[in-house]
């Protein structure tokens, strides 16, 4: 299989951003987190609009990508159990372990929960509902906050390996070559319909939730792009194209994000806007987020197809980092933010905490190998050498 090093680097890139959002989630107004600085800036806003509508679409999108390069249709059943295998294990071991230590925090600063970790842990770990307003998912007694995008990729890959026998049948196969055939306006118009149709239909009626039952428009939205992930991953020429086209995308991304997030930001959308207004601004979401998507992978085809450095070990932490970053910012946070520290130094130390308990987890994690597949990783290899790891997070295999 071909080594796709635009794509492990872009896997990276995409999950700093993460963590950089989370980060900023701290200090936003108006944004409800599990915890919130007393620095709060309205002007944030503005960029994390920017990057909410199209930053998880991006991981789906690169998952199904990769999955696509793997060519899981070759051993299907292999495919699903190595799925299950490294998806199912670190999202319950971060649900029991990881993710605990920010519902403890959350429910202590909103007095729900007495002080004693090992306390809360016991009680946590019985899975019996919370009084209401504890934390987020309280009510089911349990909750995966950040690590919800491993209980939605995992049965993403069960539910293409059953589609398998069809879309690699004759006509599956033909219709995949259409859609990677794509040019121009086309390959932006048309699999931006469906998110359109999605975005006007079911989003007015189903908003996001995280917890997959009741998350009708995110499943629509992530599974699709997860698909067009899978059957474009191979076409020649839906990468030569988006090469090509990766200045008026960009162009054009750019463009529509000042005009939507501008629209956001009226008084015309926060007051009380037509059905016509927010049908428009629904559509340009649509159009907006697939541009974006387009515009990401033909610059990142671009520029980082080449085997930097740092990028066998960067793509082995990947996973490591994803499990450990949220937590670690809560905590971070719930001993700081009493402190009253000026925001400069707040945030500061917010984030070099968040990267120095990644940095230190990941390299504790890597070492033990107990610890490995709780966190994503493969067995060391027996060489001990750093090797690219093929990230379950994201769909790899090897």
């Amino acid at each position: 299989m071909e080594r796709r090093h635009d794509l492990d680097a872009l896997r990276v890139l995409a999950f700093l951003l993460l963590i950089a959002y989370h980060c900023a989630m701290l200090y936003v107004a108006e944004w409800d987190w599990h915890l919130k600085s007393t620095h709060l800036a309205e002007w944030l806003q503005w960029p994390m609009l920017a990057m909410n509508r199209w930053r998880m679409a991006l991981l789906f999108l690169i998952s199904g990508l990769a999955i696509g390069l793997y060519q899981p249709a070759r051993h299907p059943g292999r495919f699903a159990w190595d799925r299950t295998w490294r998806l199912l294990p670190p999202l319950l071991f971060g649900m029991f372990v990881v993710v605990s230590v920010q519902a403890y925090c959350q429910g202590v600063v909103n007095g729900t929960v007495r002080p004693g970790y090992l306390e809360f842990l016991w009680r946590y770990w019985q899975v019996k509902p919370w009084p209401e307003g504890g934390f987020d998912g309280a009510e089911y007694g349990i909750t995966w906050n950040h690590l919800w995008y491993l209980a939605y990729l995992w049965p993403y890959s069960l539910l293409l390996a059953a589609l398998l026998p069809l879309l690699e049948s004759g006509p599956g196969r033909r219709l995949q070559a259409a859609f990677g055939g794509l040019r121009g306006g086309a390959l932006v118009l048309l699999p931006a319909l469906p998110l359109v149709v999605y975005l006007n239909v079911l989003l007015p009626r189903f908003e996001p939730t995280n917890d997959f039952i009741h998350d009708t428009f995110q499943h629509a939205q992530f599974f699709t792009v997860f698909l067009y992930g899978y059957v474009l991953a191979r076409s020649r020429a839906f990468w030569d194209e988006v090469v090509r086209l990766r200045w008026p995308l960009g162009l054009a991304a750019a463009s529509m994000c000042v005009v939507y997030v501008g629209g956001l930001k009226s008084d015309l959308a926060f007051g009380e806007p037509g059905l016509a207004a927010m049908r428009s601004l629904r559509g340009l979401r649509g159009l907006f987020v697939w541009t974006t998507l387009l515009a990401i992978l033909g610059w990142a085809r671009h520029g980082l197809d080449r085997p930097f450095r740092w990028l066998p070990y960067a793509s082995e932490a990947v996973f490591p980092w994803y499990v450990i970053h949220q937590s670690a910012t809560v905590v971070v946070a719930y001993w700081l933010v009493p402190r009253a520290l000026p925001a400069w130094l707040e945030a500061s130390l917010v984030v070099a905490g968040t990267v120095a308990a990644c940095l230190l987890g990941n390299e504790v994690v890597r070492r033990i190998p107990w610890l490995r597949p709780l966190f994503g990783l493969k067995r060391r290899p027996r060489s001990g050498g750093a090797q690219p790891e093929a990230v379950a997070v994201l769909g790899r295999g090897e």
